[in-house]
């Protein structure tokens, strides 16, 4: 059981998750005086780094097990990648901070000097997402794209022993472990959209926990918030998954007078077909628009690209 003043945090085993909270609760302590014990959770999507998450199950494969630690009481808050949480909550657990969002561009691992143009016709590509996939293909239809799994430290090694040519991965969790040399390119946007919540942290704890969803309340960066809650409401009006060839971004628009751009797009998964939204609001108004925008891409026949 937790004491008054020590806060359980689940966390995965990789490196990365490990960094991630390790930050969390440096910032608790820093903000609230609050001290923290790491406990470790094994996920389904760590103990299988074979097969492609979409087979293993796709939704929830990183967040279940830390889900289920909370409900059992063995830990009061988890962390979390947000692009891998699930956009339905249940309702017996909370979401009270999204905070800390690192670069959510995709880069290139590669060798120095490497960029996605120039890379050779059939150079063999590793990634784990659809949606990356979908947008490489539509912009390198002769590469070869092979299935990568891992955490980010095992992707950049496989690179450099030579497994593959390059592979293609958040910026955010190499720039975290400070493996930034190994980037060869940053990808812009217009080629490569990232994932709802790319590069922000999640931290979830009992609904009914109200002291512990006060502390956790603190870290909350309400911007980053309401940006990425409607990164998440167009990927969940369309009734896609974490796994689905879905991608969304929200940002300050410096031109629009303080308001927020948000881009969405939806692809098949081969890539040849691309459906596209774009739309300016201010920061209250975006998930709204968000809805919108995903209606507008149903009407473009984005629906029929997800089956």
């Amino acid at each position: 059981m937790k004491t008054a003043e020590r806060l359980r945090s689940g966390t995965r085993a990789s490196a990365l998750a490990r960094w991630q909270t390790a930050r969390v609760a440096e910032a608790l302590r820093e903000r609230t005086g609050a001290a923290t014990e790491e406990v470790l959770v094994s996920t389904e999507g760590d103990r299988d780094q074979v097969r492609p998450l979409p087979e293993i199950g796709g939704k929830g494969v990183f967040t279940e097990a830390l889900e289920a630690a909370l409900r059992a009481g063995t830990i009061d808050f988890a962390v979390h990648s947000l692009k891998d949480l699930p956009t339905e909550i249940a309702d017996d657990l909370v979401v009270p901070a999204v905070f800390f969002r690192t670069d959510p561009r995709d880069v290139l691992i590669a060798a120095p000097g490497t960029t996605l143009t120039s890379l050779p016709p059939g150079a063999q590509v590793g990634t784990s997402s659809t949606r990356r996939a979908a947008q490489l293909r539509a912009v390198r239809p002769d590469l070869t794209l092979l299935p990568l799994r891992g955490n980010v430290d095992t992707r950049v090694r496989k690179v450099r022993l030579g497994a593959y040519d390059a592979v293609v991965i958040a910026a955010a969790g190499v720039l975290r472990l400070g493996l930034e040399d190994a980037i060869a390119d940053y990808l812009p946007f217009d080629t490569m959209l990232p994932a709802p919540g790319q590069g922000a942290l999640a931290v979830q704890c009992r609904a009914a926990d109200e002291a512990t969803r006060n502390v956790l309340a603190s870290l909350d960066d309400l911007a980053v918030h309401v940006a990425t809650d409607a990164e998440r409401a167009f990927l969940d009006a369309l009734g896609g998954g974490c796994a689905a060839p879905i991608a969304a971004l929200a940002e300050p628009s410096p031109s629009q007078n303080g308001e927020f751009r948000l881009r969405g797009l939806v692809a098949s998964e081969d890539g040849r077909e691309l459906v596209r939204v774009d739309g300016h609001a201010p920061l209250e108004d975006l998930v709204a628009l968000a809805r919108r925008l995903a209606q507008q891409a149903i009407d473009a026949g984005a629906r029929s690209l997800l089956t």
